[in-house]
């Protein structure tokens, strides 16, 4: 069943600015140029009850924009979100109250806590904010410090927490209200590695026991490889790729690469073709050759075989990270 449904979501921002004349000057006091720029570009999507779906893109793809747009921060300049719930669906900006009690978010760089208050305190903040009674906050509570293993700063301001703990507690104050979804944008970044398998680990569980419904922003693969099965690729306020992480990499990158290195007279130049293949030499003198993912490699050993000697031999397959990061590259070279 669709929990999140997004239909042609749209966010266009508009700025103004006095018009120059030829020499830098104000041509004239009363006229002002309007710039255009189409964030959220009429985005399509749904997000069932119970999938953990990464949104991945490179810096102003569009990906924190749209977060903003499903969590009702930001109004849309067109389109519609709907968040199912038992009292019907909730339109984000429209029905903040509603919307309140059936999200949990958390952004990398915002905390909702307290900052000058003991950590338990913000939490029962949270509690009261959200009208949960008594007996379920304490058995939430619980979980929670469990979970995230809050005790040993549980009574310490926030101030004084450092950026993973605070994390934690942003985290379980985003839970205190049994929220069916939860929004993270960019959960991990600034936090060392421990810090990291914490959080992912926390989210894991919050699915799998809890059936809570996950939509993360990440520029950490890790993150996606860990916790997603589902990938929406943004780019350009655009979904480039909706679907699952290892059709991602067959659609990106239907190939992988053969290094070889081989032994007696090297022949002349940067480039090598070998029965139809084409090799280009690395910086370590071996020969890379890209092979699509149904060709058969032994043809291409055979010709590399052919009055050589094969000294060494490595086929390198095409993983996330490295569609990700040919995605990234082709985008600003574009």
């Amino acid at each position: 069943m669709a929990l999140i449904t997004v239909r042609q979501l749209t966010k266009e921002y508009v700025r103004t600015r006095p018009v120059r004349g030829r020499f830098g000057t104000l041509r004239t006091l009363f006229t002002r140029e309007k710039e255009r720029t189409l964030a959220v570009d009429h985005i399509d999507f749904t997000v069932d009850e119970g999938e953990v779906v990464g949104c991945l893109g490179p810096n102003g793809a569009g990906k924190s924009t749209t977060i903003k747009l499903l969590t009702g921060v930001l109004w849309p300049t067109g389109g519609t979100v709907e968040v199912a719930g038992p009292d019907g669906p909730a339109v984000p900006w429209r029905d903040r109250k509603r919307i309140a009690r059936r999200i949990g978010v958390v952004f990398g760089q915002r905390s909702q806590l307290w900052w000058d208050l003991p950590l338990i305190e913000s939490f029962k903040l949270v509690a009261a904010l959200y009208d949960v009674p008594g007996p379920r906050y304490a058995g939430n509570l619980a979980r929670l410090r469990r979970l995230l293993e809050l005790d040993p700063f549980l009574h310490t301001p926030v101030r004084q927490l450092s950026l993973g703990q605070r994390m934690r507690g942003d985290l379980a104050a985003a839970l205190l209200h049994d929220p069916p979804v939860l929004y993270l944008d960019e959960p991990t970044v600034g936090l060392d590695v421990l810090a990291k398998e914490t959080v992912r680990g926390f989210v894991d569980e919050a699915n799998r026991s809890g059936r809570t419904t996950v939509l993360l922003t990440t520029h950490d693969l890790a993150d996606v490889e860990r916790l997603c099965r589902r990938i929406l690729l943004i780019d350009h306020g655009r979904v480039l790729y909706d679907g699952p992480v290892d059709g991602l990499v067959r659609r990106y990158a239907p190939h992988r690469d053969v290094l070889v290195r081989l032994d007696g007279a090297e022949p002349a130049g940067d480039r090598l073709t070998l029965d139809g293949f084409v090799g280009e030499r690395e910086h370590d003198g071996r020969w890379r050759f890209r092979v699509g993912r149904d060709e058969p490699v032994h043809r291409l050993l055979a010709a590399a075989g052919d009055g050589r000697r094969i000294r060494d031999l490595s086929v390198v397959e095409s993983n996330l990270e490295s569609v990700v990061r040919e995605l990234y590259r082709d985008r600003r070279e574009g």
